[in-house]
């Protein structure tokens, strides 16, 4: 497929630019719901401190990697 030229010279993104960048979109939006979550879950069963924090970080790393990773497979599917 053809590579679309703007009207100041720019070009689009290739397919493995977009495949990062829904990536990283999905990375973004995953640690945010995970620190909401994490933080609730974390909080109901009692944690305080540092287990707090440990356990609101893993928390994020794990939904920001698990939606990161879906929204990298479906920007891959529409290149």
């Amino acid at each position: 497929m053809p590579v679309a030229v703007g009207p100041y010279g720019q070009t689009q993104p290739n397919c493995f630019d977009r495949i990062k960048m829904g990536f990283m979109m999905g990375f973004a939006v995953g640690m945010a719901a995970g620190a909401m979550f994490g933080t609730f879950s974390c909080l109901r069963i009692g944690m305080r401190g540092r287990e707090l924090m440990g356990g609101v970080g893993k928390t994020m790393m794990q939904s920001g990697g698990t939606f990161g990773t879906f929204m990298a497979i479906g920007m891959g599917i529409r290149c």
